[in-house]
């Protein structure tokens, strides 16, 4: 973007309806190289509520010209994903057999308002950094984090499940807070990038983690058919469920 010299707000108006938010604003803006010219520019934003907080989710600008006549610049991000997405994104992709498993920190958000952002975000650096060398320790890899919760890969289910015991063992033995986490794992194909993985088995490993309970490990029917129930994993407690954006009804069994 050219550097701008002028931007003044002429309009705006919000809207809430629950945890859902719209607002529209107009500006009039101009560019320092085309100071005697005054684009009328529209950006529209949608907000979540989480927390108490507005949160921005999605925003939109616009203008009715093209692009290269009001920059001087032209964009060419949408055509290029476009070209990527015809090619299949097959540059630096692979697929392959894993465990997906997810953890996530239960009621992080009564406990980052008792202690504080600050003292929350270095527990949570901590419990991340300890759940990263279990991870590892267990021949698996750990993906990324997302908020309060992590996302990692192993190439068989018995060693996501031993690092999912491994970590509850872990908080359960903790100095710090007391912090409750749930894990979910499901066992598939997976479609592998240079540093994520994407698919079906993804989205699954993280519905299923969101319906354990507090220090509950959950896995799906395809992980418990794959590790033999032995004196090492027991399952409990198998039922039926429904996960959103997948269809049809999935199990579910707890390791114990």
């Amino acid at each position: 973007m050219p550097q701008i010299s002028k931007h003044d707000e002429t309009f705006a108006e919000a809207f809430e309806n629950g945890e859902t938010g719209w607002a529209c604003l107009t500006h009039d803006i101009a560019f320092a190289d085309q100071p005697d010219r005054t684009f009328h520019v529209r950006t529209t934003l949608i907000f979540a509520l989480e927390d108490g907080v507005w949160k921005i989710v999605h925003r939109h600008g616009s203008v009715p010209i093209p692009n290269i006549e009001f920059t001087g610049i032209e964009q060419n991000a949408i055509a290029d994903l476009v070209a990527a997405a015809r090619k299949g994104f097959s540059l630096d992709q692979r697929e392959g057999f894993a465990s997906i498993m997810f953890t996530d920190i239960v009621n992080s958000s009564r406990l980052a308002s008792m202690m504080g952002d600050r003292l929350w975000s270095s527990e949570v650096a901590r419990h991340f950094a300890a759940l990263r060398k279990i991870i590892q320790d267990a021949d698996g890899e750990f993906v990324k984090s997302l908020g309060d919760g992590t996302m990692s890969s192993f190439p068989q289910p018995a060693k996501a499940l031993q690092a999912a015991r491994a970590i509850l063992q872990a908080n359960e033995q903790s100095d710090g807070p007391a912090i409750a986490v749930r894990i979910g794992i499901h066992t598939g194909k997976v479609v592998q990038t240079k540093d994520d993985f994407f698919g079906t088995v993804v989205n699954k490993a993280a519905r299923i983690a969101a319906l354990a309970a507090p220090g509950e490990i959950q896995v799906s029917d395809a992980t418990r058919k794959m590790v033999s129930e032995t004196r090492d994993y027991r399952f409990a407690y198998t039922t039926s469920v429904q996960l959103q954006g997948l269809e049809g009804e999935h199990l579910i069994h707890r390791l114990d």
